[in-house]
């Protein structure tokens, strides 16, 4: 491969953006600080809209297998179940008047509060907010509601093919690891988890060292810093969260379960380059223009699904996976011709034209994805969480310079071994169908194929 020069490399720009101060970073109306030990992250734009949201770092690392659910119930009790000072109706009845709300997450490797309010609700809703905090009022009755709502919301995944897929790819990758555990929980776990849990857990869960601020909106630094000094410094030490190795996708492999439905799911596993390194950002390019080829060839020419796609999942910071998915009444032929675009590419790599054209429909994604207060502070969430919320006004500056060359080679390094998983009719499937990929310099190890029980 040709080289090439050092101020044209994308690669070397993103080793570069990531590791050291760039001097377009002082343009940026993104700026850190910290207060009494507690990293901020602000971000000021003209919007009437502010959003608010705590990270808290850790995710499934933080919990044993019997706790699964434990976080996402926390907060949720948190946001929705009052204070010690205004019990959960007069709270929901103000934030209703304000027009402010309040919303929770967790995911495989972080958790989030979130407070989205109008500039002018600024100081009240700011107020109700660190009150639900750092005083939850944990109401009783509340607990039942969210627990019931987190039961059956689990029961319901398993009945979705689509979920379920999902579950049983992260079973057969991450067998053994902290990311086997399902953030939000198995019916087995919620059905056990007590208030009593709930409480001694969250009273552990937030503390100045595994958490970070992100404030989006027309916010003044100063008032801010005050408004923190006064409330979240109050936040106990803690300790910072554990970060867990996982080795992801090691062989080729291949799961089989076999159930009684019109449309066959499948969903292809390999593994993907951490997203706080110089090809991240770069591999969800070239991932993007992977998925327009499989819409183009499995959707547009051959009728064989109705929405193939191929993506990044770069949301699992420790072991991101790259994913191949499908649903189809011909699982062979998809099998075949997945593989086959992707063997193409790592031959023949993308073409200039491919790559001039997607980095104008990129931009525009990435534009029109983060217009809204509430999601430029999830990404810049994401980006911190990743290991540098600087990733966040570094991406979109640098898609211009993207080379086909660092795309083909970016694209190639990672496209090795497949963990397909299978859920359908298993007749309609022989071991021999699932594909891999060529590789250069040796071939890949057999696929071990599981069949598992019918449902």
């Amino acid at each position: 491969m040709k080289k090439m020069k050092k101020n044209f490399s994308i690669y070397m720009i993103f080793t570069v953006a990531l590791f050291t101060s760039l001097p377009g970073f002082s343009h940026s109306n993104t700026k850190e600080i910290n207060v009494e030990g507690l990293k901020i992250i602000l971000k000021k734009t003209p919007k009437e809209v502010v959003t608010a949201s705590l990270f808290i770092r850790g995710g499934v690392a933080n919990i044993t297998d019997a706790q699964q659910g434990i976080e996402p119930m926390a907060l949720s009790l948190v946001l929705r179940g009052g204070t010690q000072s205004m019990d959960k109706n007069s709270f929901a009845e103000e934030s209703d008047k304000l027009g402010t709300n309040f919303s929770s997450s967790a995911s495989k490797d972080y958790c989030s509060m979130t407070m989205n309010c109008l500039t002018e609700n600024w100081d009240k809703s700011w107020s109700m907010f660190t009150d639900a905090i750092l005083h939850p009022g944990m109401n009783p009755n509340e607990f039942e509601v969210i627990k019931q709502q987190m039961l059956a919301g689990s029961k319901q995944q398993d009945a979705n093919p689509d979920s379920y897929l999902r579950k049983l790819a992260t079973q057969q990758i991450f067998e053994g690891t902290p990311y086997a555990r399902v953030p939000n929980g198995i019916p087995e776990t919620l059905e056990k988890l007590t208030i009593d849990d709930v409480k001694n857990y969250y009273s552990k869960l937030p503390g100045k060292k595994n958490c970070f601020l992100v404030v989006v909106g027309n916010v003044d630094e100063k008032d801010l810093i005050e408004k923190v000094r006064s409330s979240l410094t109050k936040l106990p030490e803690g300790k910072p969260s554990p970060k867990p190795i996982i080795a992801g996708v090691s062989k080729a492999d291949v799961n089989i379960k076999d159930r009684a439905i019109a449309t066959n799911y499948i969903l292809g596993s390999l593994n993907g380059p951490k997203y706080f390194t110089a090809d991240g950002p770069l591999f969800e390019f070239a991932m993007s223009i992977l998925y327009d080829r499989y819409f183009v060839e499995l959707r547009t020419k051959r009728s064989l699904s109705y929405a193939p796609a191929a993506f990044y999942n770069k949301s699992l910071i420790y072991s991101p996976t790259t994913q191949l998915y499908i649903s189809t009444i011909d699982p062979k032929q998809s099998l075949q011709v997945m593989t086959d675009i992707i063997n193409d590419v790592k031959k023949n790599g993308f073409t200039p034209k491919e790559v001039s054209d997607k980095k104008k429909g990129y931009l525009t994604n990435y534009y029109m994805t983060n217009e809204a207060s509430s999601f430029q502070a999830n990404t810049l969430g994401f980006c911190e969480a990743s290991g540098n919320w600087r990733i966040f006004d570094e991406i979109n500056n640098q898609v211009g310079k993207v080379q086909t060359e660092d795309l083909n080679r970016v694209f190639s390094k990672y496209m090795n071994a497949i963990a397909w998983t299978y859920l359908g009719k298993k007749d309609q499937v022989q071991e021999s169908d699932f594909k891999q990929l060529a590789a250069s310099g040796g071939k890949l190890p057999s696929s071990k194929v599981t069949h598992l029980k019918k449902d």
